[in-house]
């Protein structure tokens, strides 16, 4: 018998796709550019805006006889057993590919922000978490074995990570992002992306582009970013990772920026990311984004035409089920109303991202090789180590932390008790699982109040709740500052509920109004704080919150963003000082809850001045951690130097612990341009390095500044790199400097782009 072309995986990809696409009809092409999501609800809450109303109803034996693109969350809509569910994922398969003329089956996704999202799937720490370890190295093993995972029980995409630059920390998403900062959210993102597609999963860059720059915080508002905000720090974390990381899809965002849907956007979807950054992976809607572009965008008056601006602009795949490009798309090419050309060129993304998964060979097979385990031992050491690195020591301005290990403990708080205290609204439970009260988490989750239990054992615990996390009932204050004050210390365990869409105080469509802490957890601080004994703060949170109303009125102040499963150990761990805290803010903690919004990328009008009453410098700010033991920054080489606008310039310096027992800092390098031809955030991060090191122990650090790395837009729109001075500066945060460099670029303005050098390399 005579293989096909499209069938010989010893001929080129493009050559496959081309003879397969030969063969195809239009309804055969047009089904390859819609998923399906098999269970969805169509009644009740939903884990996707307006999930309800957009769900249709469809015949899918009908419907997969022309093939199928995509197969949506089949873990993770409702709980199902890993092996049960990778079985009937497998027969899905063989029933999609023996229904169509061509065997071709679908890519099955699933969200994988912090772990798969799956019923007993490890949850892993949250992004934001992710930014504060500054541990890129670190989450790249993590993207790898969640990826490792998610092939094991037949996935091939999964959608993540979240590249969302944070501008405004009342949006409700900011747990599902990195940080404040484009070059710590390229790098850690990039990390990500680069152990998801080791593993063999697409990595899918969400949201392109300016969804986190939404006007008044609010989810899915119209974006007021300008054109130069846009270029500088929305755009350079997706740039960095499809250069660096190799991801393989793009998922298109669902606001508008200056009027234009990011779906409808043929300057973005094709100009900017195909032509200029040449991607040529497959871009997939947003959940529902396609049909958006009629109901909410209203730039389009059918659903016929949605889909031609979607097609048009480039996206390839709609999501998360068939709406607009079915059936009505197919009518309307016949129609002459939607050209042909633009289906068949999403087909052929499509089907040569088919053919590098091995979904186009003979020898393709859905069956999972073996049992699964979603949340192994490796998993759970992995999401621990992690959960560790993260935690940020705020403040401990007296040594009350670590916590004697015989000392009476008063531990209050709404987050101390709840296993989903540690879990964000894209974990497993907190997305899927408030949906099935009656079903078990399927993970240990181990809480603050028990961790701690078990880490202090000589210790005497007791816990009063004292209030919820949102309500305004403080009928519980009055037990919770008597066992307050019958205690030599105090651990209140304050923070979020992640949900979705208003279920939460934290998570997809949960904005804040302002930054104070929900509910009257701020009363109950209050009221714990009166009594006189010691106070350590301990946040589970998705975002910073404004906690200037207590600076120097406690003991401690520990903050995590929500750890994952292994969360609750790491704190007590940090508590108790068996762990050295060594996480970093990448985000700023604001001293009052207005004055916002406010990150540190801040030109000087952004700063405090005698223009304003109101003064938004932080509390603690970008890149702030402190530890329990100390750090010397000894022998910097660094003096003033000239070097033209195309140069390099390396600035040295060893760092000694010079404390009593293993620790680890983070070496901060920042720029600051005093003159530019536009306004320049005062300093941004350009290079970081953690260093882990033993008691006396020291190393030698290098950090290779480039020129490029001064680069921003002009007036014109293009990226330049302008002759004049600049100031290197190397910190313990974006405001502790220890050591300054002076240089200034000599020769011309030199126009930059894609081959510019996206990070400063480090030599430890």
């Amino acid at each position: 018998m005579t293989t096909a072309p499209w069938r010989d995986p010893a001929l080129p990809a493009d050559t496959r796709v081309a003879d397969l696409l030969s063969r195809m009809t239009l309804e055969e092409k047009a089904a390859q550019l819609y998923g399906v999501w098999v269970g969805a609800a169509t009644d009740g809450d939903g884990v996707a805006p307006l999930q309800r109303e957009m769900t249709a109803e469809y015949d899918w034996d009908e419907l997969i006889t022309r093939g199928l693109g995509q197969l949506t969350r089949s873990f993770g809509t409702a709980p199902v057993d890993p092996d049960v569910g990778a079985r009937a994922l497998a027969r899905a398969q063989r029933r999609i590919a023996a229904a169509n003329r061509f065997g071709i089956p679908a890519v099955a996704h699933e969200e994988c922000l912090a772990g798969f999202t799956a019923w007993r799937a490890t949850a892993y720490p949250v992004p934001l978490a992710w930014g504060a370890s500054f541990d890129p190295e670190l989450v790249e093993q993590v993207g790898r074995r969640i990826g490792r995972d998610l092939r094991a029980a037949g996935v091939h995409q999964g959608l993540a990570p979240v590249l969302d630059v944070v501008r405004d920390p009342r949006w409700g998403r900011v747990e599902e992002t990195i940080g404040e900062d484009p070059y710590l959210v390229g790098t850690i993102g990039t990390a990500y992306v680069r152990g998801l597609e080791s593993a063999g999963v697409v990595a899918t860059l969400k949201h392109f582009a300016g969804y986190a720059s939404s006007a008044g915080a609010r989810n899915l508002a119209p974006v007021r970013a300008g054109v130069r905000e846009f270029a500088d720090v929305t755009l350079p974390p997706f740039e960095m990772a499809l250069r660096e990381g190799g991801a393989r899809s793009v998922m298109a965002a669902y606001t508008e920026t200056d009027g234009v849907p990011a779906s409808a956007d043929p300057g973005l979807l094709t100009g900017l990311l195909r032509e200029e950054w040449g991607f040529t992976g497959t871009v997939v809607a947003d959940y529902f984004g396609i049909a958006f572009l009629q109901s909410l965008h209203r730039v389009a008056a059918d659903e016929v035409e949605a889909a031609h601006r979607a097609l048009a602009a480039g996206i390839d795949v709609e999501l998360p089920t068939v709406k607009c490009y079915g059936k009505p798309l197919v009518a309307a090419v016949r129609e002459g109303r939607v050209p042909q050309a633009l289906v068949d060129r999403a087909a052929r993304r499509v089907l040569l991202q088919k053919c590098e998964l091995g979904l186009l060979d003979e020898d393709w097979r859905p069956e999972p090789e073996g049992p699964l385990d979603l949340d192994s031992a490796a998993n759970r050491a992995l999401a621990g180590r992690l959960a560790q690195e993260s935690v940020v020591l705020l403040d401990n301005p007296d040594g009350l932390l670590p916590l004697a290990p015989d000392t009476r403990i008063a531990v209050v708080g709404p987050r101390a008790a709840d296993a989903l205290a540690m879990l964000g609204c894209y974990s497993f439970p907190s997305h899927v699982l408030t949906h099935h009260p009656d079903i078990p988490l399927g993970i240990e989750i181990p809480t603050v109040l028990d961790a701690l239990c078990s880490e202090l054992p000589d210790a005497k615990v007791t816990f009063a709740e004292g209030c919820g996390v949102a309500d305004p009932d403080t009928a519980g204050f009055a037990e919770a500052v008597a066992r307050a004050a019958e205690a030599d210390v105090c651990v209140a365990v304050l923070g979020d509920r992640a949900g979705l869409f208003g279920r939460g105080t934290s998570g997809e469509g949960c904005d804040a109004t302002d930054l104070r802490l929900p509910g009257v957890q701020a009363e109950l601080l209050d009221a714990l704080v009166a009594t006189g004994v010691p106070v350590v703060l301990v946040l589970l949170t998705g975002r910073p919150y404004a906690l200037g109303r207590w600076h120097g009125r406690l003991g401690a102040v520990v903050q995590a963003f929500f750890p994952g499963e292994e969360g609750g150990p790491a704190v007590a761990g940090v508590l108790s000082g068996r762990v050295n805290p060594s996480g970093r803010l990448p985000v700023s903690v604001p001293r009052l809850p207005g004055g916002q919004p406010w990150t540190y990328l801040q030109p000087p009008l952004g700063l405090a001045g005698e223009v304003s009453s109101l003064d938004p410098t932080p509390l603690y700010p970008f890149g702030h951690g402190r530890s329990y033991t100390e750090f010397a920054w000894e022998d910097f080489a660094g003096s003033a130097a000239d070097i033209g606008t195309d140069g390099s310039y390396d600035l040295s310096l060893t760092v000694r612990n010079t404390g009593d027992r293993a620790g680890t800092e983070v070496v901060q390098l920042y720029l600051h341009d005093p003159v530019a031809s536009v306004t320049r955030p005062d300093v941004r991060l350009i290079g970081y390095q953690r260093l882990d090191l033993a008691p006396g122990a020291a190393r030698r650090l290098t950090f290779r500044f480039h020129a490029d790395l001064s680069s921003f837009t002009d007036r014109t729109g293009a990226r330049v790199v302008e002759p004049g001075e600049l100031e290197l500066r190397l910190g313990a945060s974006s405001t502790e400097v220890r050591h300054r460099a002076r240089l200034r670029l000599t020769g011309p303005t030199r126009v930059v782009g894609a081959e510019r050098r996206l990070r400063c390399e480090v030599v430890a």
